[in-house]
């Protein structure tokens, strides 16, 4: 953390120089309009940070390279672990799907939740559980990451309705080079069953800039890694503490363990299962190319690919007389018998190739009018899933399955920007900062699902299917009128059209009987291909913004914003309509858009070594998009529903200091208190009154970093999540447990040595006290991590 104003020190200097010259020469893929949202970065004796920003409408957190090395940093998703009124769900080292939670939505809801990589979206609104593509970020590249909050600037799509969170690499200045090499290891206990999990990261940049204008950079990330325990087979007893009967012998074994689930009853714990340790090797590889044809005329180029090879493993607890494992049948401990499938221990791999380009033209006079050209294009190349039907001991030699593709799945997105910066006695009499743009975004969705008569090598007939496609194209324009030098009044106002087509659900079946939208397609098999397709959908929905910033004194900035947002539905909400052995999706193609109404009051104040900001919030949100899953029946039932409406109002502080009490010592601390309820949906009337899910009602973090020298830094950051609830009718009155949403605090540690100015070597840890956090899936345990940084 740093201040534009703190007093400066000869040992930081050498900080600030590298930190100031990361912004030299700031991402040119950023459209021209797209920069100035960001928050200006102020340069001071002790690093860099974001100013007090009177123009930009959304309030924003901001973290530097500089910042990140005072944390523990594996994935890219790790730079918003200590950013405000912000859930990351990364549930283990090395997970593809780290959705983003934020003031008024939580981890079920990441279509609110923007990801931008230099500009290009790396949002991946395709599936449910499918997080932004941070894979495509290489740690050693990050210069800075913003995360804006709520829908206030016209800039950004509906989907800003939630957070924005805008990644910024690296560009070299001359040649540079640098790597870091990273380890960990776990320690991970839950229903005794304890066992150790560890891995490893690469991670390296090189790039130069030439005189001919010309500069380029390469950038590498591999990762090995293994993840603690994520699902575990469960049967709950109902409300009078009674398991489901089960006729027939059963074998008696030992090891089923006992507790109760998120709603307070008996609950028989068989082991860890679907997939629950997923080992994963993952590669990813950036080209970066840059030219100068003037000093005002420039363009950009990238190319990424990314793979992934993940092997999902389980392990039961259950051992009969000899000692032997069992894995599936029925089966006693004297007292209770149950019936364990075939399926709940099956094993699953899965082997990915994801592509993502992009190309960027922009003009960048100092005032007057700039203009700018984005486009980019990300694909999955090949994606396949392999599930076997049958538990570990038996799939290992093969047998029956299925395999799921998303080849050719993707998106692609098209940005014009033009951006007006005013200058004294221009047109606007230098008073307005003028924006206007048109934004395209396509998603496509095709997710067949085969048979396999070995699900590790051979793919037979389709067995069901859902795809479907959708576009947004957006115009946009906003106004930053300077009323008077300390007052800026910012207007805007975005209007999206939204078109749906080809959504179709396909199923093999027994029988088929054909209506008005369901055709019968004859296998010759005795079996039957039932397709419903769905007709195309248009929406449309405008989206007015406002604010007004009033620097009421030099370091005081007030400010109030409202912003309206319209997100539409993805493909998956629409069409996705999946049946396995152990999951069911029910998606409903006639879903509305959700629309947000936002306000914002905010006061932000600087002092010699202090900087405090408050806001006070509150987000109205009309046909709310639920995500809710049912995981106490086989085949667990997930369904997607609007809901009428929700409201949520909160409090955000955020304090900043440097050299406080100490000198050397900085505190970054922020706390959050939210209050989302459900207050009209006459669908569900029994879910009006009750808390938004996954929404905590305190979210509170705090980094503090002592640099006694040069050479040494010491970091301890604390993160605080409250109560929240994952049950639409808030019954599930025992979060702290496997399937729930509990509360946790979590320590973290970690210390560096600079062992000289190019080489450093850093220790950490992250749940220094190893607590037991749940998301429904367990938080990792007590984390060390060891590093070692090189740069040139």
């Amino acid at each position: 953390m740093t201040s534009s104003s703190f007093p400066a020190r000869p040992w930081c200097l050498g900080a600030a120089a590298l930190a100031a010259a990361a912004f030299v020469h700031p991402a040119h893929a950023q459209g021209v309009a797209t920069e100035q949202q960001l928050a200006p970065v102020l340069v001071s004796g002790n690093g860099v940070r974001s100013g007090l920003a009177a123009d930009v409408p959304s309030n924003s957190a901001s973290k530097t390279a500089e910042d990140l090395r005072e944390q523990n940093l594996f994935n890219p998703e790790d730079a918003l672990k200590y950013v405000p009124n912000t859930s990351i769900r990364k549930r283990y080292i090395g997970d593809r799907n780290s959705m983003i939670g934020g003031r008024s939505f939580g981890t079920l809801q990441p279509s609110r939740g923007l990801a931008y990589v230099d500009g290009y979206l790396i949002s991946n609104f395709l599936g449910r559980f499918d997080g932004p593509r941070w894979n495509m970020i290489t740690p050693e590249a990050i210069a800075r990451v913003d995360v804006l909050y709520g829908p206030f600037s016209a800039i950004y799509p509906g989907n800003s309705i939630g957070t924005t969170v805008v990644t910024t690499e690296r560009e070299p200045r001359g040649f540079e080079a640098s790597a870091r090499i990273t380890g960990y290891r776990q320690r991970f206990e839950l229903y005794d069953d304890a066992a150790d999990y560890d891995g490893h990261q690469l991670s390296a940049f090189v790039g130069s800039r030439l005189d001919s204008g010309l500069w380029y950079s390469l950038s590498a990330n591999r990762q090995n890694s293994t993840s603690q325990p994520m699902n575990y087979y469960t049967v709950s007893a109902d409300a009078a503490g009674v398991f489901p009967a089960v006729t027939g012998t059963a074998v008696p074994v030992t090891g089923i363990r006992y507790d109760e689930d998120p709603k307070g009853r008996r609950r028989a714990v068989f082991g860890a299962s679907g997939g629950a340790i997923d080992h994963t090797v993952q590669d990813t590889l950036k080209l970066k190319l840059g030219y100068e044809f003037t000093p005002e005329l420039v363009a950009s180029a990238m190319l990424g690919g990314w793979t992934n090879d993940t092997r999902n493993s389980n392990r039961s607890f259950l051992r009969d007389a000899s000692g032997a494992t069992l894995w599936s049948g029925r089966v006693t401990d004297g007292v209770n018998t149950f019936n364990i499938p075939l399926s709940a221990f099956a094993p699953s791999n899965r082997d990915e190739m994801h592509r993502h380009g992009g190309i960027t033209l922009k003009t960048k006079y100092a005032t007057g009018w700039n203009g700018s050209i984005v486009y980019s294009n990300y694909r999955i190349v090949s994606d396949i899933a392999r599930q076997a039907n049958l538990p570990e001991d038996q799939a290992a030699s093969g047998g029956a399955g299925s395999w799921t593709r998303r080849d050719g799945t993707g998106w692609n997105t098209f940005e014009v920007q033009a951006a007006y910066r005013p200058s004294e006695g221009d047109f606007t009499d230098g008073r307005h900062a003028l924006t206007l743009g048109a934004h395209r975004n396509a998603y496509l969705l095709d997710s067949p699902t085969s048979n396999a008569s070995d699900w590790r090598s051979t793919e037979t007939t389709l067995a069901q299917r859902y795809r479907g496609r959708t576009e947004v194209t957006a115009l946009y324009a906003q106004d930053a009128w300077r009323l008077r030098e300390d007052l800026v009044l910012t207007l805007g106002l975005r209007h999206e059209r939204f078109v749906t087509r080809d959504g179709e659900q396909l199923l093999r079946v027994a029988s088929c009987t054909a209506a008005a939208g369901v055709d019968c397609v004859d296998n010759s098999d005795g079996s039957f291909n039932r397709v419903l397709a769905y007709p195309e959908r248009r929406l449309s929905g405008s989206s007015p913004k406002a604010s007004i910033s009033w620097h009421a004194e030099e370091d005081l900035l007030l400010k109030a914003s409202f912003g309206r947002g319209v997100r539409f539905p993805n493909v998956e909400e629409l069409y996705n309509g999946t049946f396995t052995a152990s999951s069911q999706t029910q998606s409903d193609p006639n879903l509305k858009a959700e629309r947000s109404d936002a306000l914002e009051l905010s006061a932000e104040k600087d002092w010699e070594q202090h900087r405090l900001r408050v806001s006070v919030f509150h987000d109205a949100v009309r046909d709310a998009i639920l995500r809710q899953s049912d995981t106490t029946v086989t085949p667990s039932v997930t369904r997607v529903s609007n809901v009428d409406r929700v409201k949520t109002s909160g409090l955000e502080i955020v304090w900043q200091t440097q050299d406080w009490l100490l000198r050397g010592l900085s505190l970054d601390a922020n706390a959050a208190f939210a209050h989302s309820k459900v207050t009209a949906n006459a669908a569900d009337p029994a879910s009006v009154g009750k808390y938004w899910l996954r929404v905590p009602k305190l979210r509170a973090n705090l980094l503090a970093t002592y640099r006694p020298t040069r050479q040494w830094m010491g970091s301890l950051g604390i993160r605080h999540s409250g109560r929240a609830y994952n049950d639409t009718y808030n019954l599930d009155v025992q979060p702290d447990v496997y399937g729930g949403v509990s509360s946790f605090t979590f320590v973290d540690l970690r210390g560096s040595y600079k062992l000289t100015p190019q080489v450093e070597l850093a220790l950490g840890v992250d749940n220094l006290a190893d607590s037991r956090g749940f998301q429904a899936h367990p938080y990792p345990g007590r984390t060390v991590f060891t590093e070692l940084r090189a740069s040139y």
